[in-house]
Formats: C-alpha cells, structure tokens, sequence
C-alpha cells in the first residue's frame, strides 16, 4: 500500500511540473505566417472583375482589412496556420469582415475577404503578388 501511495505521489509531482513548465514552451507570434511576406508594393487582382489595387505592405496585416481601412478595429483571429491565416474583425460604426490569407509564397498569396462596409456587403477573391517598393 506505501508502495502504491509513493508511485501516485511521484506521478502527482511529475504531472504538476509539466504543468508548472508548459507556460515556459515557446509559441510563435500570433499571425507570423504574414510577418514573413515580403515588403513592399503588392498588386491585388480581384477575380470577378479583373480589376488591380496596390497596396504597400509593411506588416502583411494590411490584407485583412482591404475594404476597412480605418484603425482601431477590433480583431479575433480565427486560424494561425504557417500557411493561411483567417481573422475577423469588427469597425465599430463602419461594418465588419472575416479575410482569409493563404501563403502561397513570400511573394505571393490568395485572399478572400467578406463583410459589411458603410451599411452594403462586399466580397472580394483574388491573388496578391510582390511587384517591387513602395
């Protein structure tokens, strides 16, 4: 019986020192995957239209909120892959949108962006591209 209660006293303190250092086991930045994109001058090519927009990328956040380009909006993200990233976020007065990024390369990724902007729905599809400075 002493045998016994020694084996779940030393299981009870090795189970309380993984938990006691799980906190310590290093985590990546949150959205690393757009930390790792290349800076400078992108050009967005929408898929229903065709059309182009040039956007000066300095942190790659400047994908999620493409059609809500005020700060001090509030995010939630949704997944944190290596390779696509999803957040959504909420302008307080100005609408919402949930965006998806996927990594195809450091110069070049696919993005899908949906919501509510100044009371109308938008949904954007297409393909970013590195395209040289800003």
């Amino acid at each position: 019986m002493k045998q016994v209660a020694r084996k779940l006293g030393l299981l009870s303190a090795a189970a309380a020192a993984v938990v006691a250092f799980a906190p310590a086991v290093a985590q990546a930045p949150e959205l690393a995957m757009l930390d790792r994109l290349t800076r400078g001058a992108w050009d967005l090519r929408l898929r229903d239209d065709g059309s182009t927009q040039r956007i000066c990328v300095r942190t790659g956040r400047e994908f999620i909120q493409l059609r809500h380009a005020q700060s001090g909006c509030d995010r939630f993200v949704v997944r944190d892959d290596a390779s696509e990233v999803t957040v959504q976020y909420t302008c307080r007065g100005n609408g919402y949108g949930r965006t998806t990024i996927r990594r195809e390369g450091n110069g070049l990724v696919q993005v899908r962006s949906q919501g509510i902007v100044g009371g109308a729905p938008f949904s954007i599809e297409g393909e970013a591209r590195h395209a040289g400075a800003c």
